[in-house]
Protein backbone atom coordinates (compact mmCIF):
# COMPACT_ATOMS: atom_id res chain seq x y z
CA UNK A 1 0.00 0.00 0.00
CA UNK A 2 1.17 3.44 -1.67
CA UNK A 3 1.80 6.11 1.71
CA UNK A 4 0.10 9.50 0.94
CA UNK A 5 3.34 10.97 0.08
CA UNK A 6 3.99 8.37 -2.63
CA UNK A 7 0.82 9.08 -3.78
CA UNK A 8 1.18 12.84 -3.82
CA UNK A 9 4.01 12.35 -6.18
CA UNK A 10 2.54 9.64 -8.75
CA UNK A 11 -0.70 12.19 -8.95
CA UNK A 12 2.21 15.11 -9.59
CA UNK A 13 4.04 12.98 -12.50
CA UNK A 14 1.42 13.76 -15.51
CA UNK A 15 1.69 17.21 -14.88
CA UNK A 16 5.26 17.24 -14.42
CA UNK A 17 5.73 15.55 -17.31
CA UNK A 18 2.66 17.38 -19.21
CA UNK A 19 4.57 20.43 -17.75
CA UNK A 20 8.32 20.04 -18.80
CA UNK A 21 9.06 22.62 -21.35
CA UNK A 22 6.47 25.23 -20.17
CA UNK A 23 8.79 27.67 -19.28
CA UNK A 24 11.38 27.63 -22.07
CA UNK A 25 8.28 27.79 -24.14
CA UNK A 26 6.83 30.87 -22.44
CA UNK A 27 10.15 32.70 -22.83
CA UNK A 28 10.00 31.79 -26.74
CA UNK A 29 6.86 33.54 -26.98
CA UNK A 30 7.47 35.98 -24.95
CA UNK A 31 10.20 36.76 -27.53
CA UNK A 32 8.54 36.12 -30.63
CA UNK A 33 5.91 38.59 -28.91
CA UNK A 34 8.39 41.62 -28.54
CA UNK A 35 10.70 40.84 -31.54
CA UNK A 36 7.74 40.36 -33.93
CA UNK A 37 5.32 42.97 -32.22
CA UNK A 38 4.92 44.48 -35.55
CA UNK A 39 3.94 41.47 -37.45
CA UNK A 40 1.33 40.61 -35.04
CA UNK A 41 -0.02 44.42 -34.76
CA UNK A 42 -0.44 43.72 -38.96
CA UNK A 43 -2.40 40.72 -38.67
CA UNK A 44 -4.35 42.59 -36.22
CA UNK A 45 -4.99 45.23 -38.79
CA UNK A 46 -5.38 42.95 -41.51
CA UNK A 47 -7.70 40.77 -39.57
CA UNK A 48 -9.96 44.40 -38.82
CA UNK A 49 -9.36 45.39 -42.43
CA UNK A 50 -11.15 41.76 -43.82
CA UNK A 51 -14.05 42.34 -41.39
CA UNK A 52 -15.24 45.83 -41.60
CA UNK A 53 -14.03 46.28 -45.52
CA UNK A 54 -16.54 45.86 -47.95
CA UNK A 55 -17.56 42.86 -49.47
CA UNK A 56 -16.03 43.45 -53.05
CA UNK A 57 -12.73 43.77 -51.47
CA UNK A 58 -13.20 40.67 -49.22
CA UNK A 59 -11.21 38.32 -50.71
CA UNK A 60 -8.09 40.31 -51.57
CA UNK A 61 -8.06 41.18 -47.75
CA UNK A 62 -8.46 37.74 -46.61
CA UNK A 63 -5.59 36.92 -49.00
CA UNK A 64 -4.02 39.84 -47.66
CA UNK A 65 -4.04 38.67 -43.19
CA UNK A 66 -3.24 34.90 -44.64
CA UNK A 67 -0.21 35.91 -46.27
CA UNK A 68 0.85 38.05 -42.73
CA UNK A 69 -0.63 34.97 -40.59
CA UNK A 70 1.50 32.30 -42.85
CA UNK A 71 4.72 34.70 -41.93
CA UNK A 72 3.76 34.88 -38.41
CA UNK A 73 3.61 30.75 -38.33
CA UNK A 74 6.09 30.02 -40.36
CA UNK A 75 8.73 32.29 -38.22
CA UNK A 76 6.82 30.80 -34.70
CA UNK A 77 7.75 27.13 -36.39
CA UNK A 78 10.99 27.60 -37.01
CA UNK A 79 11.45 28.67 -33.67
CA UNK A 80 10.09 25.55 -32.69
CA UNK A 81 11.87 23.47 -35.13
CA UNK A 82 15.25 24.90 -34.46
CA UNK A 83 14.67 24.03 -30.10
CA UNK A 84 13.71 20.47 -31.25
CA UNK A 85 16.54 19.22 -33.02
CA UNK A 86 18.30 20.04 -29.81
CA UNK A 87 16.21 17.35 -28.42
CA UNK A 88 15.96 13.67 -28.65
CA UNK A 89 13.15 12.23 -30.56
CA UNK A 90 10.99 11.56 -27.52
CA UNK A 91 11.44 14.70 -25.94
CA UNK A 92 11.11 17.02 -29.41
CA UNK A 93 7.81 15.42 -30.19
CA UNK A 94 6.15 16.06 -26.77
CA UNK A 95 8.42 19.42 -26.90
CA UNK A 96 6.57 20.54 -30.31
CA UNK A 97 3.05 19.14 -28.81
CA UNK A 98 3.70 21.66 -26.13
CA UNK A 99 4.45 24.41 -28.13
CA UNK A 100 1.48 23.87 -30.52
CA UNK A 101 -0.64 23.51 -27.61
CA UNK A 102 1.05 27.27 -26.19
CA UNK A 103 0.55 29.13 -29.26
CA UNK A 104 -3.06 27.66 -29.84
CA UNK A 105 -3.82 29.51 -26.23
CA UNK A 106 -1.14 32.48 -26.56
CA UNK A 107 -1.46 33.25 -30.52
CA UNK A 108 -3.95 31.40 -31.72
CA UNK A 109 -4.13 32.70 -35.25
CA UNK A 110 -1.14 31.44 -35.69
CA UNK A 111 -2.37 28.08 -34.71
CA UNK A 112 -4.28 26.69 -37.15
CA UNK A 113 -1.63 25.85 -39.79
CA UNK A 114 1.34 25.35 -37.05
CA UNK A 115 1.32 21.75 -36.66
CA UNK A 116 1.60 21.08 -40.68
CA UNK A 117 4.66 23.18 -40.77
Amino acid sequence: MRTSSAKRRASLRPVLRRRRFSDVIARQLDLFEQDHAELIRESEDAERAYDRGPRDDAEERYGDYQDVVETATEILADLRDHFAATLDDEAAERYESEFNRAVAERLPRFSLEIENR
